[in-house]
């Protein structure tokens, strides 16, 4: 035993250390890189699982329900019907501006005729006495027939409104004699320009309830014959009116639905119509600024009324002139 316990003590060692280096060396160690090596296969499985999903998610094609929309027959038309709204909006702003240019001439005519006529008058009485003084004193036979044509520019032959007393003329019955038939009150506009509140009254009820905002024929009538009172409540400068047909524009019936998607066809023949009522528009305000008082306007775009005043300041300027100029030829 004793003899071979040193043997087997000096044997033993090596085998044990051999065994150990060569079988399991670090059994720690191993375990915690089997540990670490199961933890990345599960990260690598959950990586791969995630990858899948994030590709998944970027994948153009998903398993998701789509909405359905409906059919679309002509994809162009949505934009198409934009253009024929904003092409609506616009016309009806021209056709607002139009307008009340229309009302300020309007207005300015019959005004600067009541105000200033008188004035026109003593005007063409005055020149003619001058150039009566003239002829009398010459006895020139050019200066004589000078005179006989102011004196007839003074005493013109009878219109026809002269000859039914102011009641009508050559385009047809005055607005004073219409409202008269119609037990209406006679007045002339108080200024060219309306007020600033019927201003933005009838702008608003124009664009609410314009015509052209509807193609149903019954409601396109309805709206007519409402913008016809609309209109003249404007030219007379009535904003309380104008504010009652608001009230009544409001409760009256509701806007029709707007149509479903309207086909191409129709669109542009809309467009069509459009244009061409903007061409009659441009048309309209081309003669009313080309005419006599459309021009004196353009002079003073932003106040009518002071326009009117300083013309009328002129005008008894050139009175006082003439008044002075007959005196002298009277006296020498």
């Amino acid at each position: 035993m004793n003899a071979n316990s040193p043997a087997q003590a000096n044997e033993d060692p090596p085998h044990s250390s051999e065994d150990t280096s060569q079988v399991n060396p670090d059994p720690v160690r191993t375990d915690a890189d089997a540990s670490r090596m199961d933890a990345d296969a599960w990260r690598t499985d959950a990586g791969a699982d995630a990858d899948a999903d994030a590709d998944a998610a970027e994948s153009p094609i998903r398993e998701e329900p789509t909405r359905e929309e409906p059919p679309r027959e002509e994809p162009g038309t949505e934009r198409l019907e934009k253009a024929v709204r904003a092409a609506e909006h616009a016309l009806i702003e021209y056709e607002i501006a139009v307008e009340t240019f229309r009302v300020e001439v309007e207005n300015f005519s019959r005004l600067h005729h009541q105000r200033l006529g008188p004035v026109y008058a003593r005007l063409d009485e005055l020149d003619a006495q001058i150039a009566e003084a003239i002829a009398a004193r010459t006895g020139d036979p050019d200066d004589i027939r000078k005179a006989d044509e102011k004196r007839g520019a003074v005493l013109p032959m009878p219109e026809v409104e002269e000859l039914f007393f102011g009641w009508i003329d050559s385009s047809g019955m005055l607005p004073e004699a219409q409202a008269m038939l119609n037990e209406q009150p006679v007045s002339p506009p108080s200024r060219v320009r309306p007020s600033e509140e019927a201003r933005k009254a009838y702008r608003d009820l124009v664009r609410k309830a314009h015509p052209d905002l509807t193609q149903d024929e019954a409601e396109r009538e309805r709206r007519e014959a409402f913008l016809v009172r609309v209109n003249k409540a404007y030219a007379d400068g009535d904003a309380t009116a104008l504010a009652a047909l608001a009230e009544e524009w409001e409760a009256g019936p509701l806007p029709e639905p707007l149509v479903e998607l309207l086909r191409s066809e129709e669109l542009y023949a809309r467009l069509e119509w459009l244009a061409q009522r903007k061409e009659v528009l441009a048309q309209m305000a081309a003669e009313l600024e080309e005419s006599a008082i459309g021009a004196m306007l353009k002079l003073a775009p932003d106040d009518p009324d002071t326009l009117l005043e300083e013309i009328a300041e002129q005008l008894l300027g050139q009175v006082s002139e003439r008044e002075s100029e007959l005196a002298r030829l009277r006296e020498s």
